[in-house]
C-alpha cells in the first residue's frame, strides 16, 4: 500500500480505491503488515491479540493511522515474520516461510476484527497473499457472532503469483486436510493460495474487463483458468482508477513546471529538466520515449532489446527507470554503454523520478505480453505522454490506437508480442510525431481522458452488495 510499501499497481490501487469509497461515505479500513521498511512505531498503538498459526505462541500488535474522515490503516506488527529488509523475499528468492508470514497476516485481520466486535460489511482481499483470508472464516469462523457470514470480495492483481506451497503446510497452520483436495487448495500435490481466494470468496474481481475475460483461457490462466472459469458468474473485470491528486502536471509538486492540455509550455521545460537529469543530449526536436516498470519479460522489454540495433538506428532517445531480470537490465545497460548522449538508465525504484519522467517523455513504452491492467499509461495520457502499447488486458482497454485522419486515438498499439509489433507502432508514433498538428491533437485526446477512481468505486460497491446478497 503505497506510500508504506510499493512494488507495483496494486500498491498505488490500495491507497487510491480506498480513499475514493470514503470519499463516498463509507468507512473503510486497511490492513498492512508492518514492513521492515515501515518506520517504527507507523501509528498509535491500539492493542494486540493471540494468532493461532503453527505450532508456536505468536501474537499479533496493531497500530493505527487515520488517513483521512473514514478511512485508517492498521499495521500488523509481528516482527520475526514481517521486519525484514524485503516484503516477500530478497536477492537470494522468495522468503522460505511466505506460507506462515500471510498466513499469519489473514488471521490477525480476522482476530483483531473478532476480538473487538468490529462487523465489516465485507472484507476484500487482494492477491495470492490475502488467498487464505476467505479459507479461514470459512473453515473456523462460519458461527462466530461477530464474523457470520461476512462475505469476501477477492481481486486477482497478477494470475501469475500464486503462492504455492507444500500440502504438509496445512497441518501446522491448522487448516483440515480436506482442504488438499482438487476442490479447494490443491495444486499438483501441493496447495495454492490463490485458489483459495479465487474458490472461497463469494465475489472474485479483476483489474480490467480484458484481462477477467484473458486469465479463462490456458494462454493467460496460468494453470488456474478452470478455476477461474468455474467462477465466471462470479467474475468481474473493474478497470483500475488514477489519483489525480497525485498524478496531475497541473500541480506535480515533482517536475520542473506545472501544464495542462491547452498549454503545453511546462511540459518543455519539463523534458529540457528530465535530459539533464539523465544527462542525455539537449535536441528537443527528437522524441523521448519512456520506460517505467519492472524490467522482466512479463512486460515485454526483452523485445526492446533484441531490437537495440532497429532502435539505435532511428532518430530517438529513451530513459529508462525500474529494476527486474539480469539479462533484461544487461540488454538495457548495453543502449547505455552503445550511446550514453541517447540512452539513460536508473536501476531503482524512485517515485519522483517517475513524476518527472511521465512529464518530461513524448511517448511511454509498455511492450507487456500480458497486463492485467496497468496504470502508467493512464498517468501517462494525464501528462500528455503518448502511450506505445501492446493489445492485452487494461492496455487495450484503455488506450485506442491514434488515427490522424478521423483525429481519433490517444496512443499506438500492436498486436502481437515480437519485435516486428514493437517496431511497427515506434514508427507509428515517430510519423505522427513529425506532424506538429496532428500531434498536438493526439496529446489533447489523451490529457482529455478522464481515469478517476470516481467510477471504478461505484462499481465496487456493487460489487460489495452482490457479495453480501450472495453469502
Amino acid at each position: 500500500m503505497a506510500p508504506w510499501a510499493k512494488t507495483g499497481g496494486l500498491a498505488d490501487v490500495s491507497a487510491a480505491l480506498p480513499k475514493a469509497l470514503a470519499a463516498r461515505g463509507h468507512e473503510v479500513t486497511c490492513f498492512l503488515p508492518r514492513y521492515g521498511s515501515i518506520a517504527f512505531p507507523p501509528g498509535r498503538f491500539i492493542g494486540s491479540v493471540h494468532v493461532p498459526v503453527d505450532a508456536l505462541h505468536r501474537s499479533a500488535g496493531f497500530y493505527e493511522r487515520e488517513l483521512g474522515p473514514n478511512l485508517r490503516v492498521i499495521f500488523v506488527e509481528h516482527p520475526p515474520f514481517f521486519d525484514r529488509p524485503g516484503f516477500y523475499g530478497d536477492p537470494g528468492g522468495d522468503y522460505g516461510d511466505n506460507a506462515f508470514r500471510f498466513a499469519f497476516f489473514c488471521r490477525a485481520v480476522i482476530e483483531f476484527c473478532r476480538s473487538r466486535g468490529y462487523r465489516p460489511d465485507a472484507f476484500h482481499a487482494h492477491d495470492w497473499q490475502t488467498g487464505l483470508l476467505p479459507v479461514y472464516l470459512k473453515a473456523f469462523y462460519p458461527d462466530d457472532p461477530t464474523l457470520y457470514r461476512v462475505p469476501t470480495v477477492f481481486t486477482v492483481h497478477n494470475l501469475a503469483y500464486q503462492g504455492h506451497f507444500s500440502a504438509a503446510t496445512l497441518g501446522p497452520l491448522g487448516l483440515p486436510d480436506s482442504l488438499a483436495s482438487e476442490d479447494a487448495l490443491d495444486w499438483k500435490g501441493n496447495i495454492c493460495y490463490m485458489k483459495g481466494g479465487l474458490l472461497f470468496s463469494e465475489v472474485v474481481t479483476t483489474v480490467s474487463p480484458t484481462y477477467a475475460r484473458e486469465i479463462q483461457t490456458a494462454e493467460f490462466g496460468h494453470g488456474l483458468e478452470s478455476v477461474v472459469r468455474s467462477r465466471a458468474d462470479d467474475l468481474v473485470g473493474i478497470l483500475n482508477g488514477v489519483d489525480y491528486e497525485e498524478w496531475d502536471p497541473r500541480h506535480d509538486r515533482h517536475i520542473a513546471a506545472p501544464f495542462d492540455e491547452t498549454d503545453h509550455t511546462g511540459k518543455a521545460a519539463c523534458k529540457r529538466a528530465l535530459l539533464a537529469e539523465f544527462g542525455l543530449a539537449a535536441e528537443p526536436e527528437a522524441p523521448l520515449i519512456g520506460i517505467i516498470s519492472r524490467l522482466v519479460h512479463q512486460k515485454g522489454f526483452d523485445l526492446v532489446t533484441e531490437a537495440m540495433e532497429a532502435l539505435l538506428a532511428r532518430p530517438i532517445r529513451m530513459v529508462a527507470l525500474g529494476t527486474g531480470e539480469p539479462d533484461v537490465e544487461a540488454g538495457l545497460r548495453e543502449f547505455m554503454r552503445r550511446d550514453p548522449r541517447r540512452f539513460g538508465v536508473r536501476f531503482q525504484y524512485d517515485s519522483g523520478l517517475a513524476h518527472r519522467i511521465e512529464a518530461g517523455c513524448d511517448m511511454i513504452l509498455m511492450p507487456s505480453r500480458f497486463e492485467p491492467c496497468g496504470l502508467t499509461q493512464m498517468y501517462s495520457m494525464r501528462y500528455g505522454t503518448i502511450p506505445i502499447v501492446r493489445a492485452t488486458g487494461g492496455l487495450a482497454d484503455t488506450v485506442e490506437h491514434f488515427d490522424p485522419k478521423r483525429r481519433k486515438g490517444t496512443g499506438f498499439v500492436f498486436e502481437h508480442a515480437d519485435t516486428t509489433g514493437l517496431l511497427w507502432a515506434i514508427d507509428e508514433a515517430l510519423s505522427a510525431w513529425a506532424k506538429p498538428g496532428p500531434w498536438t491533437v493526439l496529446m489533447q485526446n489523451a490529457m482529455s481522458r478522464d481515469f478517476s477512481w470516481a467510477l471504478s468505486a461505484e462499481r465496487y460497491e456493487a460489487v460489495y452488495s452482490h457479495a453480501q446478497n450472495s453469502i
